[in-house]
């Protein structure tokens, strides 16, 4: 239901969640979750820009979270890296629906917004 890249993503944040460094390379990062480095790098810099983890520079520079993970929900770490997408219009493009869903697209909706409301109430403290 999510993207490998979401995967990788609660991956790294789980784990800089239950390190007990203050921050961590991404070579560290990526042995302990088994994400290839070049792709991970990838994923900590849209985590960066989203704002759910900081970038420290220097010599032991690396990552860390921005806040405690009792503070960070799932929802925002997926939609970081994959923001999640709701169905508004008919992705069959069936005209005859106009902006009114079929009863299958409004299911498969509210399967998606049951989603997004878990991952919303969900913390990465839980996770751990």
């Amino acid at each position: 239901m999510i993207s490998q890249t979401a995967e990788y993503a609660l991956r790294a944040v789980t784990h800089m969640a239950k390190s007990r460094e203050s921050s961590l390379s991404t070579r560290q990062i990526a042995d302990a979750t088994e994400v290839p480095i070049a792709y991970l790098s990838k994923v900590l810099q849209s985590l960066t820009k989203a704002g759910v983890i900081h970038s420290h520079r220097g010599l032991k520079g690396g990552f860390s979270l921005v806040r405690p993970p009792e503070q960070i929900t799932v929802y925002e770490v997926v939609n970081a890296v994959d923001p999640m997408k709701r169905i508004e219009s008919c992705p069959l493009k069936n005209t005859s629906h106009g902006k009114n869903l079929c009863p299958l697209h409004r299911r498969l909706d509210s399967v998606l917004e049951a989603t997004e409301n878990a991952f919303r109430s969900t913390t990465l403290a839980e996770l751990l």
